[in-house]
């Protein structure tokens, strides 16, 4: 559902509220937060998306790994899932059981339980979980809560939907479907247990409103101005060149979403634009670190393997929420 038909629905909602809700609809966090104790809370959250890569077990992965995310963004550990099944009633049920085998292998992975689910019968193949998460309370990390004078680093590179679209397509090499394959069945996790060590400030993850629209609603509730170093932010393989003819239908979306919030302070391509504004599916963590943490945090996560790259910084709110440089 497009950012702004979302925002009207849930306008509508008469809220329920309690001491114990620490995280609700508020500010777009990327999941909701229950307090259990003077010490913990519980992190709830739910993912449901369409087939984007051909390999059923691939995308059983994907799914688990995305919807995963948004409690690793929180600074939390996943403990336990729901599956959701769309799936035709005339529906090919042994590749329906490759799709859950992919989604429980890296539900295991992540030391998280699947223990129930709910199916439909649906036209359009859809797979999704409800994770439910816990976290210590001083690890809580929400995307509201940046600081004048952070860098951000960016944990994935950029450009999933543009290339779901061009597998669609049939436009995608294997080398390039390979490669968007691995970084989204990689998990958040190290990345969420390293921002935590290394004190963040803010996180989120980047999703299905792209790293522009993930970053504006960093940068708008901290009350800050997010700048990004256009050089600096990692892109898949063969993504620049697909831009041209396999923009998905979310980036319109997300280009209004941003709207006046985006100021460009250098010449940029057309296509360049489109993938910053392209729906990822699965996509990285974008956190912000004191400039003395970022580089131990960078380190640790190369140590492990992992990407980490500084993208920009934030700074006092100005006319603008975003800004390319």
């Amino acid at each position: 559902m497009p950012p702004q038909a979302l925002a009207q629905v849930l306008s509508h909602l008469k809220v329920q509220r309690t001491e114990d809700v620490i995280v609700g609809f508020e500010n777009a966090e990327d999941a909701a937060v229950y307090r259990l104790n003077e010490r913990e809370a519980i992190l709830q959250t739910v993912d449901v998306i369409t087939p984007i890569v051909d390999d059923p077990v691939a995308f059983g992965r994907i799914a688990a790994a995305n919807a995963l995310s948004d409690i690793y963004a929180m600074g939390g550990n996943p403990i336990t899932a729901l599956s959701f099944v769309g799936y035709p009633r005339d529906g090919d049920l042994e590749l329906l059981g490759q799709i859950l085998a992919g989604g429980v292998e890296t539900l295991e992975e992540a030391g998280c339980v699947l223990i129930g689910g709910h199916s439909v019968a649906d036209d359009q193949i859809k797979i999704g979980f409800a994770i439910t998460g816990r976290v210590t309370l001083t690890n809580l990390k929400r995307n509201s809560t940046a600081r004048a004078g952070d860098s951000l680093v960016l944990t994935k590179p950029i450009g999933t939907g543009i290339l779901a679209t061009a597998i669609k397509q049939g436009r995608a090499s294997r080398q390039a479907i390979d490669g968007a394959v691995r970084w989204m069945t990689e998990l958040n996790r190290d990345a969420a247990e390293l921002m935590v060590e290394h004190h963040a400030s803010a996180a989120t993850d980047i999703t299905g409103f792209s790293l522009l629209g993930h970053a504006m609603e960093m940068a708008r509730p901290s009350e800050l101005t997010f700048q990004f170093d256009l050089v600096k932010i990692p892109i898949l393989e063969e993504v620049r060149a697909l831009a041209k003819r396999s923009v998905p239908g979310g980036t319109a979306p997300n280009r209004a979403y941003v709207g006046d919030e985006l100021e460009v302070l250098t010449p940029i391509d057309h296509e360049t634009l489109d993938i910053l504004f392209d729906p990822q599916t699965s996509g990285g963590l974008l956190i912000a670190f004191s400039e003395e943490d970022t580089g131990a945090f960078v380190r640790a996560m190369e140590s492990r393997g992992k990407m980490a790259v500084v993208i920009g910084r934030a700074v006092p709110r100005g006319a603008h929420s975003l800004q390319l440089g």
